[in-house]
């Protein structure tokens, strides 16, 4: 966007930061595309029926330095105690080299889910160091690589337990020790499923034929040590599975559940080096059986090998992913919680086994000598064993004890009237212990004698619950402990994986965009970073803000009256969108209502979620240009009438076009009395030219991943807020810490809440015409990658005039019969190119979506659309001859450093197999390993660090 025009000292020069494409460029892509202004372009793209829609009541963007300082002045209202709330959430220490290498680098952050293994062998690497520390520490057979939240990770073993029990029972017994905001999870989760969640006290349960399932704490929520050996034998005598919700600090020094019978062990991994950040984003973890594998929900990392025999990482068994199993899958879980769960990995390998269980030692006896000076003070400890939590009977009334707290800038959990809960950590010392004596001790009394009691304390771990198993005795974790090693570690991974940083990441309906520096640096602020998510609400009046504003901009930019940011992934957004729709249906008497229509097109998260709400899904069909058949909608509509809940549709579809009649689709789900759900997924199309919650919507997600900036971290942290019409504003998730007490999707009442400043500064520093912009920009980079690749691919889909939405679908589908070249063949053969492939085979099989988003500059657009011609020279090389059709540079796509050098078979050269264009001379991204043979992976599955000796073998 050009600035000549404005006065002096009003420019933003963020605007054209963001967008990748200059004025001249402009003119040039928009004449390709037979137009002469952006916005002839987009009067030509939206419908009729929806333009006029747009409500972007926005103020102008601001600068970067004023968006930051402004973010500033927010962030010092918030508070910064010494937290020592527990509850799941502990303050902890990001080590320094993986904060500057890891959590601010963008070679990490920038990077997608590594779908394509050949590209993402340094990410799969670490989630598979994640998983062989979850394994290890939690004694289990089997790990995957993160989930959302410790709260989901429950709600997830709930619905494992369900499906694989021998007991079918409706009933799931739930220990009321676990934490709160698990309870009130699973109580949402059970709900529309007709799960009957008993809670009680495991100690007095004596028949388990009853229940299908159990959850466990270990520790307790208030901090006392079961020994649960028993009890899980009579649990698997009635058949009941046992989950256990574990501390990972602790299990280096307790016995791990596994070794005690648990079926499952959950939990989160917030502590190993990831920041409080108000409540997340933090990796969950959840390990099984082996036996249990194909029903584990979220991704699992696997080691195969490549084409050549060398190990390869890969994403293993993805059949039993939601994407593929749809209205059958036993979850919707679409994002994890990558990034974290690699700083968690990497706080591992930094501390390895000695250093881990170093620090939890110093945990336990900080908090034994707390415990023995509270005693002496007159005060209950109620736990006879504990490893970092107690929960304390106080002499003095529990609000003079709270007061005093506050008066030190500390917060103490809030049990009851006569107790309170408080809990240690890495960051404690003999002062954390002092100040808190001062505390309970009251004005005017002397603090025990901390040097005396360390040297009359023992531990208060139950003896025949310490853990005698090692753990993390792969080199990994044993190697990295100088940050030298560490840095070169974290450079090394780095280097085989292909990001943002290296080249534009063209992916469908993944909206790849830029990731600012500037939205990135509030995120590791300590005034975002260290507040406690159950924090009093005076010490986060800076979050309170931030998400106030954040809520109404969103308001702002989708029409709808009320947003909840609560949820902390797409697929979370959609499903506390459909238990909203379910809420008002029961507010009206009408319960039966139940029946969810999804466009056979829909993304796999969209029918798994509508299963999980306890929605029946009923299939409407597609016509040849990829729209909604609008007759068969309703005719089914009609149908189910009486019964008719909702409509999950994505807008504009996932054929990247604007379908005409989206306004009749929502009148005719209207007339039959349901709910118009618009899956926000391509949300980057519509942001300033038209607005969801005036053309129908009822409820909308929004990826902030996607259309708002936050980056995907190689495969999550995601947020999944959901926008809604002021009637169903009723039924938005709520929490323990909100006024609204029931319904929570997430752990922590506002989500993923360290990240949301990113978005918040994307939208202060883009403003209402910043943001239409982008759209704008969005649209036109599509059709000209459109324009431009037409005469080599057909573009499968485009609207009533010819042109595509923000991402275009090409057909690769004719090219396997004339020359054996199959889509799998040219996205790897893009690799060599130094490109990641555009969205494979979906929505249609043999086909690829392209999304060029707005950040991308023409330069690198064209690089693209180069690098498809030259691909599709290559394939018409092979249709005539001049290549073999089984022996080319597409069939062994990509090349190797390692194969260039190695005897050289090919009938053609080493220059076209790895410098296919000149301009990769300049900045060669080498795949580190070839091809990977994903039916061998399935085959030979094998999901930890294997010893080095397997690796010498291959």
């Amino acid at each position: 966007m050009s600035n000549a025009h404005l006065p002096l000292g009003t420019e933003n020069e963020f605007i054209a930061r963001h967008i990748g494409p200059r004025d001249a460029d402009i003119a040039t892509m928009l004449a390709l595309t037979g137009h002469d202004s952006l916005d002839s372009l987009t009067a030509s793209v939206i419908p009729e029926s929806i333009k006029g829609t747009s409500v972007l009541d926005l103020p102008a963007g601001q600068g970067e330095a004023d968006a930051l300082a402004a973010i500033k002045a927010i962030a010092a209202k918030n508070q910064q105690f010494r937290n020592h709330i527990g509850q799941g959430y502990y303050p902890c220490h990001t080590p320094a080299p993986i904060l500057r290498n890891l959590l601010e680098n963008p070679a990490w952050y920038t990077a997608y889910t590594p779908y394509q293994p050949e590209i993402s062998q340094g990410r799969l690497e670490s989630l598979l160091n994640f998983q062989t520390l979850i394994g290890d520490l939690t004694g289990m057979q089997i790990a995957n690589a993160s989930l959302l939240d410790e709260a989901t990770a429950a709600a997830e073993a709930m619905t494992f337990c369900k499906r694989l029990s021998k007991n079918k029972a409706p009933a799931f017994f739930v220990s009321r020790h676990c934490h709160p905001q698990t309870l009130d999870v699973l109580r949402t989760r059970a709900e529309p499923l007709g799960i009957e969640v008993v809670i009680g006290d495991e100690a007095a349960l004596e028949d388990f034929s009853g229940y299908f399932g159990v959850l466990l704490q270990y520790p307790a929520s208030t901090g006392e040590i079961g020994d649960y050996r028993a009890l899980v034998q009579r649990a698997h005598a009635a058949g009941a599975l046992v989950a256990v919700a574990a501390d990972l600090l602790a299990l280096t020094l307790l016995t791990p559940p596994g070794e005690f019978g648990a079926d499952v062990v959950l939990g989160s991994a917030q502590r190993f080096g990831v920041p409080l950040g108000f409540g997340g984003p933090h990796a969950a973890f959840f390990a099984t059986r082996d036996a249990f594998k194909r029903d584990m929900p979220g991704r699992l990392v696997g080691i195969s090998i490549d084409r050549h025999g060398k190990p390869a990482l890969r994403l293993a068994m993805q059949t039993r992913e939601q994407h593929i199993r749809r209205e059958k899958a036993t979850s919707n879980i679409c994002t994890a919680q990558v990034l974290l769960a690699n700083i968690a990995s990497m706080y591992a390998i930094y501390h390895g086994p000695r250093g881990l269980s170093g620090i939890a030692r110093r945990v336990h006896r900080l908090t034994s000598i707390l415990a023995q000076g509270l005693k002496q003070l007159g005060h209950t400890v109620e736990q006879q064993h504990f490893f970092d939590t107690l929960s304390v009977v106080t002499a003095n009334p529990v609000d003079e004890i709270h007061a005093a707290a506050n008066a030190r800038s500390i917060n103490l959990r809030v049990l009851d009237e006569l107790r309170v809960g408080l809990s240690l950590d890495e960051t404690c010392d003999q002062a954390s212990v002092e100040a808190l004596w001062a505390v309970f001790a009251g004005p005017g009394r002397s603090l025990p004698d901390f040097a005396a009691l360390a040297a009359a304390t023992g531990d208060c771990l139950p003896p025949e619950l310490l853990r005698e198993t090692p753990f993390l005795q792969h080199q990994v974790f044993n190697r990295y402990h100088s940050e030298t090693e560490l840095m070169r570690y974290l450079r090394k991974l780095a280097d085989k994986d292909l990001a943002l940083d290296r080249s534009m990441i063209p992916l469908g309906s993944c909206t790849m965009k830029l990731n600012a520096a500037s939205e990135m640096i509030p995120i590791t602020w300590p005034e975002f970073g260290s507040l406690h998510p159950f924090a009093p609400a005076e010490q986060a009046q800076g979050y309170l803000e931030l998400t106030g504003e954040l809520e109404a901009m969103l308001c702002a930019a989708t029409g709808y009256d009320s947003v909840s940011l609560q949820p902390n992934a797409g697929s979370q957004g959609e499903y506390a969108g459909l238990l909203a729709i379910r809420g008002y249906h029961a507010s009206r008497g009408e319960s039966q209502r139940d029946i969810c229509l999804i466009p056979s097109s829909a993304h796999g998260t969209n029918p798994a979620t509508a299963q999980m709400a306890g929605m029946r899904v009923v299939v409407v069909t597609c016509d040849a240009r990829g729209n909604v058949d609008v007759d068969d909608l309703r005719r089914k509509a009609e149908e189910h009438r009486e019964r008719l809940a909702a409509l999950m549709i994505t807008y504009p579809s996932t054929h990247g076009v604007f379908e005409e009649r989206i306004r009749e689709i929502c009148a005719i789900t209207h007339d039959n009395g349901g709910q118009v759900y618009i899956d926000g997924a391509n949300m980057n199309a519509m942001v300033g030219l038209c607005a969801p919650g005036r053309f129908g919507g009822d409820v909308s997600h929004l990826n902030l991943h996607k259309t708002f900036c936050i980056p995907h971290g190689g495969g999550g942290p995601g947020v999944g807020p959901i926008g809604v019409k002021s009637h169903l504003a009723p039924f938005l998730p709520g929490h323990g810490h909100m006024q609204r007490k029931a319904g929570a999707v997430s752990a922590a009442p506002f989500g993923s809440a360290s990240i949301l400043p990113i978005t918040w500064m994307y939208i202060r520093m883009m403003g209402g015409e910043g943001l239409k912009r982008a759209s704008q920009l969005a649209i036109l980079s599509a059709n000209y990658i459109a324009r431009r690749l037409e005469e080599h691919y057909p573009v499968l889909y485009t609207g009533e005039n010819g042109l595509v939405a923000h991402e275009c679908i090409l057909d690769l589908r004719p090219l396997k019969d004339s020359s054996g070249i199959s889509v799998d063949d040219v996205a790897k053969r893009l690799i060599d190119y130094g490109f990641h492939a555009p969205t494979m085979s979906f929505p249609v099989a043999g086909t690829l979506m392209v999304e060029p988003t707005e950040s991308e500059s023409k330069e690198e657009l064209d690089r693209f659309c180069d690098a498809m011609i030259a691909i599709r020279e290559e394939i018409r090389a092979a249709e005539n001859g001049e290549l073999d059709r089984d022996d080319n540079p597409l069939k062994n796509a990509p090349h190797t450093a390692a194969e260039l050098v190695g005897e050289w078979t090919h009938p053609y050269s080493r220059e076209l197999a790895v410098y296919p264009t000149a301009s990769l001379i300049d900045g060669k991204y080498w795949p580190p390993v070839g091809r990977v043979d994903n039916v061998y992976g399935d085959r030979n599955l094998a999901c930890a660090c294997a010893p080095m000796s397997a690796y010498q073998e291959a």
